[in-house]
């Protein structure tokens, strides 16, 4: 069962759907935690912040509904290009599994087609699939890469992402300058010449 939320600004509406069985239980969670925390959820500013929360889990989260490869099948095409097709500067946002404190910055993705090509709006729609989910960066990274070469069959895929990481930056070490920087490469990337091409590209203010 889902609710959907209207909110009309200036003609755009934004339709958010939420399942409402959850959303009473992470809700009913957080009071506890509230109160454990020292806080009286009853008062003012805190009187719906248990919902918000917990719609807001549920939108950071809804990747698990997502099917990455579904998405890549829906608008694949057959082609004769075999060059490097790059897609740079994807903005990333997710969640660390281990705290639960968000990680956000920028994913590269570039793949060298084998008779086929796919819009290029969906491969940021697979980052968002993978990335709106529990993660670490490192498994982020491959399970993109993982996605793109089997679904689309390419001679090669790089994919790399540049993160900050909050769990870092707000707690433990506390490095607020700190860039985590992950990579996945397969068939033509591994090979040095082609690699340093990607990379050379990403790097290049092109536009």
């Amino acid at each position: 069962m889902s609710h959907d939320e209207f909110d009309d600004v200036e003609g755009y509406k934004k339709i958010d759907r939420y399942n409402l069985k959850s959303i009473d239980t992470i809700a009913s969670n957080y009071k506890t935690i509230l109160k454990e925390m020292g806080e009286d959820s009853s008062r003012e500013g805190l009187l719906k912040t248990p919902e918000r929360v917990a719609k807001s889990l549920q939108f950071l989260t809804h990747g698990y509904d997502l099917d990455p490869e579904k998405i890549l099948k829906d608008a694949m095409f057959k082609e004769d290009y075999k060059q490097m097709v790059i897609v740079k500067d994807i903005e990333v946002y997710s969640m660390c599994e281990h705290h639960l404190l968000p990680f956000f910055g920028k994913a590269h993705v570039a793949y060298i087609p084998n008779g086929c090509i796919v819009g290029l709006s969906k491969i940021p729609r697979v980052v968002d699939a993978f990335a709106r989910r529990l993660q670490v960066q490192e498994r982020l990274t491959v399970e993109i890469r993982d996605c793109i070469e089997e679904t689309l069959k390419p001679l090669g895929v790089a994919v790399v992402i540049e993160c900050s990481h909050l769990c870092m930056q707000m707690r433990g070490i506390q490095k607020q300058n700190s860039v985590t920087t992950t990579s996945a490469f397969t068939g033509e990337f591994l090979k040095d010449t082609t690699r340093k091409e990607f990379i050379s590209l990403i790097g290049t203010k092109l536009h």
